[in-house]
């Protein structure tokens, strides 16, 4: 069969080699000049990467660490050396690891809140879970607005929720938090570093596992295309970029629900991808690049949590052998708007006058990088899609339901790991599988 697969984010290159490997003809159509999507690596000094996309794994990515030892890579552990800082009441203090200097008994009644509603969410059809509705209908920030009542919840809740998904509260459904902390193994996975779901990244880079990925597709991967139309006819599908025309026996569409709706199906979607409450996620990365981890000096272990922004968390992502230093600020929520919509002088003076506040002493930052990802055009956001209220109802029965010979792939189209790169490379293989079974002759 020949095979059309649009977007080479880790899904669409999964996708690509599981249907190369049995046997099919396969191009990739990419918009942008690279592979990758939402794994983008940026290149900090003479052979160091940092992860200005994913970058995260644990051992429950059972998919993804497949894919890492068959690619002959590794994995950095996500070490916690040192006190973590908190500027949540005023003035920053440091702490002994990662729980904030907030009321326990808050917090606590906060995450049994969340773990109850998670515990609700069925997540294989979030949509067929019971008051599944209900859910569907509230916004987090009305959900908070009832059942937060102590001051302490009310600080630290947006700072964990833009952690885990990059999102504002009034963005998303109920339904859509509690399936996003279910689906990624629960909050206590989640949230941890050994043990959980950012217990390490890849060693290079995550940036190698797309690479990698489209070596094994030997010059199949087609760049600068970006597909504007997408038509069946005849028992064909015809793929159109702003230059060139593909056709194939089906298509595998692996983009964004916001991207992929920008598209021109005939015949039409009975349901689009997005919804009109459907958000980009919030996120803008900020890499400083140090000679050394100098906050060793201090004591310190780079991790810092703070109520007022720009950065609203920090961490150290310096490389194993300790040959420079990287310390990532995450931007998120309503805090990523404002920051993407300074100018690149005013959003490095934002950046290094909070780094004074919080880490003071540090030497001046060697570098300095900053990666917008609701401004980059062909991700609409990051990590993923934010479903607002009534979406996972609407859009959820028809997320994986192929539209004649157009399959569906992509983290939001997958009901393990959604948002995560394991959650990619499941749709990939799920979308390769689809199409093999539903072409296969008679």
């Amino acid at each position: 069969m020949r095979l059309v697969v649009v977007g080479a984010g880790i899904a669409g290159l999964t996708a690509a080699t599981e249907l190369v490997a049995r046997g099919h003809d396969v191009v990739v159509l990419e918009a942008r000049d690279r592979v990758g999507g939402r794994i983008h690596g940026i290149e900090i000094g003479p052979h160091v990467w940092a992860d200005a996309g994913a970058a995260y794994l644990g051992d429950r990515h059972i998919a993804l660490l497949a894919l890492v030892k068959n690619l002959g890579l590794t994995t950095t552990p996500t070490v916690m050396k040192g006190r973590s800082r908190f500027a949540l009441h005023g003035e920053p203090v440091s702490c002994e690891g990662r729980f904030p200097p907030l009321s326990a008994v808050a917090l606590g009644e906060l995450f049994d809140d969340l773990d109850e509603v998670t515990r609700s969410v069925r997540v294989d059809a979030p949509w067929l879970g019971p008051n599944a509705a209900a859910l569907d209908r509230l916004s987090v920030a009305e959900w908070v607005d009832a059942r937060l009542k102590h001051p302490d919840a009310r600080i630290f809740f947006p700072l964990f929720l833009g952690e885990m998904m990059a999102a504002e509260a009034r963005d998303i459904s109920v339904l859509h938090m509690a399936f996003y902390l279910q689906s990624g193994g629960g909050i206590k996975f989640l949230n941890a570093f050994e043990g959980g779901a950012q217990a390490a990244r890849i060693s290079g880079g995550a940036c190698r596992l797309c690479a990698g990925l489209a070596r094994q597709l030997a010059g199949r991967v087609k760049l600068r295309q970006p597909v504007l139309a997408i038509h069946q006819e005849s028992g064909r599908v015809v793929v159109s970029t702003s230059t060139n025309t593909f056709q194939g026996d089906a298509v595998v569409v692996a983009l964004p629900p916001l991207l992929a709706d920008a598209i021109d199906y005939r015949p039409r979607l009975t349901v689009r991808r997005a919804g009109s409450l459907t958000a980009a996620g919030c996120v803008v990365k900020v890499h400083l690049i140090f000679d050394s981890q100098v906050w060793h000096r201090h004591g310190l272990s780079g991790w810092s949590v703070n109520a007022e922004g720009p950065m609203l968390s920090t961490v150290d992502d310096s490389p194993a052998d300790g040959s420079i230093g990287v310390l990532t600020g995450f931007i998120t929520g309503s805090e990523a708007r404002r920051f993407a919509a300074l100018s690149a002088v005013d959003q490095r003076t934002a950046v290094f006058k909070q780094l004074h506040r919080l880490f003071g002493g540090l030497p001046e930052a060697r570098a300095f990088h900053v990666t917008d990802w609701l401004s980059a055009d062909y991700s609409r956001g990051c990590y993923a899609a934010l479903f607002g209220p009534g979406d996972w109802m609407t859009l959820g029965p028809h997320l994986t339901r192929p539209h004649g010979r157009v399959h569906w792939a992509g983290t939001e189209t997958s009901t393990e790991f959604f948002g995560l790169m394991e959650g990619a490379i499941r749709s990939g293989r799920r979308a390769a599988g689809e199409i093999v079974r539903d072409l296969r002759p008679a």
